[in-house]
C-alpha cells in the first residue's frame, strides 16, 4: 500500500483525496486507522484559525484516532506489529494510515471497541491535563463545566467525579439534560451557570464571553481554565474580582506541545484515566459514526450542535 485516503480540507471544503502513506521513523509507529475522532480544533483548522505544527501534513485533520500498528520504525520498544493502539496526534488522524510516536501511544483495553477507542485520546487527555495536571482538582472541590454535552465536557464530568469532586454542568439542549445528569453532574441552563456557583474550578469551553462571569464565580483560590473559544476569543475581566478571589485564569492546548510534554500528558492519562475506561467505570458517548468517505457530513453534524459526546469517523481497509 503506497498511497491512503484522507479526509482533506479543500479550500475550506471537505474532501476524500489519496495522499502517500507516511513512513514511521525512529521510535515510530505507522497505524492503520479504525476510527478517528471529530474536535473543535478540527473545525478551527479548517477555518485556518487553528494550523498544524510543522512536519503534519496541513491539509488533512483529525487529532485522534485508534487502530492496528502495521510497521514499525527503528528502536521501537513499547509496541509490536497487531497491537491496537490509540493517540492523541498533532493532525493527519482522518485517514487510512497515521504515524504515532510510541510514547504518545496508548494500548486499547480489550473491551473498548474501534469507534469508542476512536473518540477517547483528546477529549479525556485533554480534561485530565486541565482538571488535574492544570488546576490541581482534589477531592471535595467544586466544578463548573461550561458545555457539559460535548466531548471534552463528557470527559471532565466522569473524571472530576470519580476524583471525588462535585460537578455542575451547563447544557443550553434540553434535550441533552438527562444523559449529561446521568454521568454524574447538576444540569443546568447555561443562564443559572454562574449562579450556581462558587466553583473552585470552572473549566471554560464556550471561549471568551464567559470570562468574566467565570471571575466572578469563583471561590476562593478559585481557577478559571480554559480550553475553548468555539464563542470567541476574546473577552474582559474584571481584575478586581480577580484579586478578591485570589483567583488564576490559565489556558491549554495539546497541539503545539514538543514530544516530552505529549509523551507526559499520554503517561498520566496512561496510569489514571486508562484504568477506569478498561474496567467500565468511564465510557465515551458516542453521538454518531460517519464512515471515512461521509466525512463531509460528519462535519456538517459537528457544527449543527446539539451532540452528545463524540462525532467519530470509521475506517475500512
Amino acid at each position: 500500500m503506497t498511497t491512503m485516503r484522507a479526509v482533506t480540507f479543500v479550500e475550506g471544503a471537505v474532501e476524500i483525496r489519496e495522499h502517500p502513506v507516511p513512513t514511521p521513523g525512529v521510535g515510530e509507529l505507522l497505524v492503520a486507522v479504525r476510527a478517528a475522532g471529530l474536535n473543535s480544533g478540527d473545525l478551527l483548522q479548517q477555518r485556518g484559525l487553528y494550523p498544524a505544527p510543522a512536519g503534519i501534513a496541513p491539509d488533512i485533520p483529525g487529532l485522534e484516532f485508534a487502530g492496528e500498528v502495521v510497521e514499525v520504525g527503528p528502536g521501537v520498544e513499547r509496541f509490536s506489529i497487531g497491537d491496537r493502539v490509540m493517540a492523541v496526534v498533532g493532525g493527519a488522524a482522518q485517514a487510512e494510515r497515521v504515524v504515532v510516536h510510541e510514547r504518545c501511544a496508548l494500548a486499547v483495553p480489550d473491551r473498548v471497541d474501534d469507534t469508542e477507542a476512536g473518540g477517547f485520546p483528546e477529549v479525556f487527555t485533554t480534561a485530565h491535563d486541565a482538571l488535574f495536571t492544570r488546576c490541581g482538582l482534589t477531592i471535595g472541590e467544586r466544578i463548573g463545566v461550561t458545555g457539559g454535552a460535548g466531548g471534552v465536557g463528557t470527559a471532565a464530568i466522569q473524571l472530576a467525579r470519580a476524583a471525588g469532586a462535585t460537578v455542575v454542568a451547563s447544557v443550553r439542549d434540553v434535550a441533552r439534560h438527562v444523559p449529561v445528569a446521568e454521568l454524574g453532574a447538576v444540569v443546568v441552563d447555561p443562564d443559572a451557570f454562574w449562579g450556581a456557583g462558587p466553583y473552585d474550578v470552572i473549566l471554560e469551553l464556550v471561549g471568551g464571553p464567559n470570562l468574566d462571569a467565570d471571575v466572578k464565580a469563583l471561590a476562593v483560590d478559585g481557577r478559571v481554565i480554559v480550553i475553548g473559544v468555539g464563542a470567541g476569543a476574546k473577552g474582559e475581566v474584571n481584575l478586581l474580582a480577580l484579586m478578591a478571589a485570589r483567583g488564576r485564569i490559565e489556558g491549554c492546548t495539546l497541539r503545539a506541545r514538543p514530544l516530552e510534554g505529549k509523551a507526559a500528558a499520554a503517561r498520566a492519562v496512561e496510569r489514571h484515566v486508562v484504568p477506569l475506561l478498561s474496567d467500565g467505570r468511564i465510557t465515551v458517548p458516542i453521538h454518531a459514526r460517519f464512515p471515512l468517505d461521509a466525512a463531509a457530513d460528519a462535519y456538517a453534524a459537528f457544527r449543527e450542535g446539539g451532540k452528545f459526546g463524540k462525532i467519530v469517523l470509521t475506517v475500512d481497509g
